[in-house]
This record gives C-alpha cells, structure tokens and sequence, in this order.
C-alpha cells in the first residue's frame, strides 16, 4: 500500500468508526426530545428533559475542550478517541434504565467524552493530511460522519412507524440497538492505525507538555483570526442544535402535519443526513479545486441555502412546535413535504459550513492542530449550551432570529479570514 494510500485508509477508517458511534449518538439526540416525554407518561417519577440533558452534555463540553489538548498531548490521538467514544456507548445506555439523575450524570459524562473525542479526531485528521489533501480528507470524512443520520433515523423511521406514542417496548429495542451500534464504533476507533506523513514514517508523538498545549491554546484563542473565526463557530452551534435537537422535536409537535407526524421525526433525519453526505462527497471530490478558488464560495452557498430554509420553516411551521405538542397552524398550511425539504436543505447547508471550517482549521493550523480544534469545539458547544438552554423557553420564530443574525456575521468573518489567509499565503 502506497503512503498516500496508508493515509487515506486512515481518513476513511476514523470517518468509518466516526459513522457507527454518531449513528447511535446523533439519532439518540434526534429523538430524544420525543422518547423523554414518552417515558413521563409510563414512569411518573422521571423528570428528565431532552433539551436539558443536551445542554448538560454542552456546557461539560465546552468547559473540557480547554483541557483536551492536554489529554491528547498525554495520552495521544487515538487513545483519546478510544476514550471519548466509551462515554457515548454510556450515554446510550443509560436510556435502558430511566432514571433523572442517570439520565444527567451520564449527559455530563458525555459531554467529558465529547471533548476529547473531537479533539483527537481534529488532531488525526491533520496528521493524516497536507496541504493538497485536507479538503478532500475533510470531505471523506464529513460524508462518512454523516452517514450516521441517514442509517439511524432510517431505522427510527420504520421503528416508530404507525406510532402516536413511543411505548416501552419500542423504547427499548431501540435503545439496545442504538447501544450495540455504537459499541461496534467504539471497537473500529480501537483499531485505527497509527497517523503517518506523506513519506510514510509514523508520527512522532507530541513532546510538548500537557501544560504548554493548555497555554498554546489560550494564546492561540486571542489571535485576531481566530477571534474572528470564533463567529462562524458560534453560528455552527447554534444550528448544530437547531436540526439535530429543536427542528425534528418541532415536526413533531406540530399536529397540523396529520397523524404521521411522528413518522417524520426519523424521515426528517434521514433527509439531514442526505444533505450532509451529498455536500460531503461533493466537496470532497471538489477538495483541490477548493483550494485553488477558495473556501468562500462554499460558504456563500451555505449561507444562502440557510437562509432560504430558515424563510420556508417560520412559514411552514407554528411558534410553539419547540416548546410541546400543538394544534396551533402556520403562517401557511404546514405541509409535510416542505418540512423534509428544508431538512435536506439544513443538512446541505451545514456541510457546506462545516467541511470549509475543518478544511481551514487543518490547513491553516496544521503545525498546531489540536489548539485550533479544541479553540473550535470550545465555541461551539458553548454556543449549543446556550442554544439548548433557551430552546425550551422560547419559540420558533425567535429561534430562527438568532439564527439569521448569526449566520450573516458568521459567514461574514470566515470570509475575511479566508482572504487574509490566502493574501498571506500568494505573498509567500
């Protein structure tokens, strides 16, 4: 096997054990809103929140990237991930014996995994890659990642078709495969091979010590890119929450839809996923060509696809649909197909934001990789902290607000940093 070769198992291996561990975490948050009130109603002494746990797993994160590029200095990439992806199968597993406090202690838990685990990934990903090849490893990676929405929610689909409640058998069997799913993503990250560079030695592991990672990253997050770069992370999060946790909940809640609007939860991630994988695979066969002409256009037509969705769901669906099951209609006559619609077109958006950012982050801090990683995952689970905090408390059309605001002054600042970076880069 050719060096690049090696490189390229490599990429296709962690975007492999990436799709089996998020199939089961990022269905598990699709539906999480939906299951938790179906457990009220069976146990009355469980209280938990699926908005609450989200949040819970979010704050822990954020706080945690801070000291996860310690843990990879220490432990390494893999070891972390190996780490990290443990607390997922936990998490999941903890719905099989439904308890507030469980439910609670293990999204805290997670949200300690969550840290690690991305920061590994970011980590490996950039020791895997070079400058020619990163947008395209971004890609394969992105594509292979999001894969998990369109399996898992293919299976949630069929699982709670017919179904106005989500009883405890279907509960169960669902949760157990989701569990197993994920622990079949927990033994392929084991196995991943050690990061080569392009001549094929192994990478040495980092000398540097957990102490100076932690300083190197706080040093790193003043810089005037990075603060810059802080926006788009920020708006990241906040539609990061948006479609995995507060639009599926909202179709539904929506009554309007008709009697299969639980059935759309699962078809409404199938068709997030779809979105992803398309703008993954896409730009992951376009990653040379990216470089050439720039990471800006994909953001713009991130950008524009967002705002279209946003425009189409305020009209489509009631204010209240976050907030509980209601009767209450639309601007216009909610209609099911446009509710799917716009799920392909938040899953299409958000890859285009995503691989672009991981693309740059890479390309750009490829010396320094896990800092820049952790400084990215730190702003944008606090951001999907608060996100999760306040989807509960107030509307849709709040909600799509904020997302409109930020996702102007998002993709506005990554602009700017894309043409500084590239300025600098002719002048060398």
């Amino acid at each position: 096997m050719g060096e690049c070769d090696k490189r390229l198992f490599n990429v296709i291996s962690l975007g492999v054990g990436f799709l089996l561990v998020f199939t089961a975490f990022q269905t598990m948050a699709n539906i999480q809103k939906t299951v938790l009130e179906s457990i009220k109603k069976d146990t009355k002494d469980f209280t938990g929140d699926g908005y609450t746990s989200l949040a819970i797993i979010y704050v822990v994160f954020s706080v945690c990237n801070w000291l996860a590029p310690s843990v990879i200095s220490l432990c390494g990439a893999r070891l972390s991930m190996i780490l990290g992806s443990i607390t997922y199968a936990l998490f999941i597993f903890s719905f099989l014996f439904p308890k507030t406090w469980l439910l609670y202690a293990a999204s805290a838990l997670m949200g300690l995994g969550a840290a690690i685990i991305w920061n590994g990934q970011g980590n490996y990903l950039t020791l895997n890659s070079d400058s020619t090849t990163i947008s395209r490893n971004s890609g394969i990676f992105w594509a292979l990642l999001q894969c998990s929405l369109f399996f898992g929610n293919l299976y949630v689909y069929f699982a709670f078709q017919g179904k106005s409640e989500i009883d405890r058998d279907t509960r169960t069997t669902v949760f157990t495969v989701l569990t197993v799913v994920c622990c079949i993503g927990v033994v392929v990250i084991i196995l991943l091979r050690p990061a080569v560079r392009a001549d094929g030695e192994l990478v040495a592991k980092d000398t540097s010590s957990p102490v100076e990672a932690l300083i190197s990253a706080a040093k790193m997050f003043f810089t005037s890119n990075m603060v810059l770069l802080n926006v788009v992370f920020i708006y990241t999060g906040l539609e990061l929450t948006f479609f995995s946790g507060v639009y599926s909940a909202s179709i539904g809640f929506t009554q309007q839809l008709g009697t299969g609007n639980k059935e759309l939860v699962g078809l409404s991630g199938i068709f997030v996923g779809a979105g992803e994988i398309i703008g993954g695979v896409l730009f992951g066969i376009l990653g040379s060509k990216t470089i050439r002409w720039g990471r800006s256009p994909i953001v713009i037509l991130g950008f524009i696809i967002h705002i279209i969705s946003f425009i189409c769901i305020g009209l489509n669906l009631p204010n209240a649909s976050p907030l509980g099951e209601t009767d209450d209609k639309a601007i216009i006559p909610s209609l099911a197909w446009l509710a799917i619609l716009c799920s392909f077109l938040l899953g299409f958006g958000d890859s285009c934001f995503n691989t672009q950012v991981i693309s740059l982050l890479g390309g750009v801090y490829s010396d320094n990789s896990a800092p820049a990683f952790a400084i990215f995952k730190f702003t944008q689970s606090v951001s999907c902290a608060i996100a999760f905090l306040y989807t509960s408390r107030i509307g849709l059309y709040p909600q799509l607000v904020i997302l409109f605001i930020f996702v102007i002054l998002g993709s506005g600042s990554f602009i700017v940093v894309e043409l500084r970076t590239r300025r600098i880069e002719h002048a060398e």
